[in-house]
């Protein structure tokens, strides 16, 4: 048995669980810091926290206690990525084996670091892809780009996905994956914003083609293997996250571009990629690299500098 521990059991860990429960030959444990999330998993095979009309896979175990990670074969880290290197620094101290880590969070460690470099594990990994929750709970054909060793990526391709629906491409370049998983959420802001304002697939396509070039410019920067931005990491999953309603990233920027002040947006919802731009906008500026990324440049002076919607609008469709 492949003994598998998804941290997190949100929407993505608890879709992800479902669908590695097809295999037979994996025991899932969901780890989570909800308590009624655990208890409703546990005692009535559901999450109704974020699936409240679906049951979930008997197999499926949820636990809140550290003592899960000890045996564990497969560690694979779905809670926000600001959390994961103090979260993994934890189960560190419990794991007994060692044990494949994947990072499926999408963003940077606070310091702006990638944080399968912060983790302190010896087999790391990075998948990420084109996978948005319900459809992957709905067992719809999901894929992943692998970045990690050759080694692991054999053994969870052909130990723990046969029978999931899950296909995998690879990339042994680890910080390029996490690269696109980053950079895919600001250009769906970026993309987002155009939306709201014309809604026209003209446009749409006109910012997201400039992204990508930007993106391929950004993994040049960061001596990253270019070629990663044809991986379902690269353009699959920034075309799933900037050109689909379901994305909170390009929600956000077609609330901005409807007329919508960012400011009086509250609530628990997480925006990933307005960190991102405040990163990556200060990241090119100190690299003397603005001019080279006008997406970039244009969605800071917007978010943080208090620059006009219209402003950005005259930048981007130039």
């Amino acid at each position: 048995m492949n003994r598998i521990v998804i941290a997190g059991a949100g929407t993505f860990g608890t879709s992800v669980a479902e669908r590695l429960a097809w295999n037979k030959d994996n025991e899932i444990v969901l780890h989570t810091i909800e308590r009624e999330v655990e208890k409703d998993i546990t005692e009535n095979h559901r999450n109704s926290k974020y699936f409240p009309t679906r049951y979930i896979n008997q197999g499926i175990k949820a636990s809140g206690d550290y003592a899960v990670f000890e045996d564990a074969d497969v560690v694979l880290l779905v809670i926000p990525s600001k959390a994961i290197v103090s979260f993994s620094q934890e189960i560190r101290n419990h794991a007994k084996k060692n044990p494949l880590v994947i990072n499926l969070a999408k963003g940077m460690s606070d310091d702006g670091a990638f944080i399968t470099e912060k983790i302190p594990f010896d087999r790391t990994a990075s998948m990420k892809g084109p996978s948005f929750a319900i459809e992957t709970l709905n067992g719809f054909p999901t894929s992943f780009t692998f970045g990690g060793k050759k080694e692991d990526y054999h053994y969870f391709r052909d130990k723990v996905l046969p029978g999931t629906g899950f296909s995998l491409d690879y990339s042994s370049d680890v910080r390029a994956v996490e690269l696109m998983s980053i950079l895919k959420n600001m250009y769906a802001i970026a993309i987002g914003l155009v939306s709201g304002r014309y809604n026209s697939p003209n446009v749409d396509f006109l910012v997201y083609t400039k992204a990508v070039n930007e993106m391929r410019g950004l993994l040049r920067i960061f001596d990253c293997d270019e070629e990663t931005i044809f991986r379902y990491c690269g353009i699959g999953d920034l075309g799933l996250t900037s050109l689909n309603d379901l994305s909170r990233n390009r929600t956000f920027g077609m609330l901005i571009g409807k007329g919508f002040s960012y400011d009086e947006r509250g609530g628990a919802t997480v925006i990933e990629g307005k960190r991102t731009i405040r990163l990556i906008g200060e990241f090119t500026r100190k690299e003397g690299k603005a001019e080279d990324f006008p997406l970039v440049q244009a969605l800071y002076r917007l978010i943080y500098e208090d620059s006009s919607l219209n402003d950005y609008i005259m930048e981007v469709l130039k």
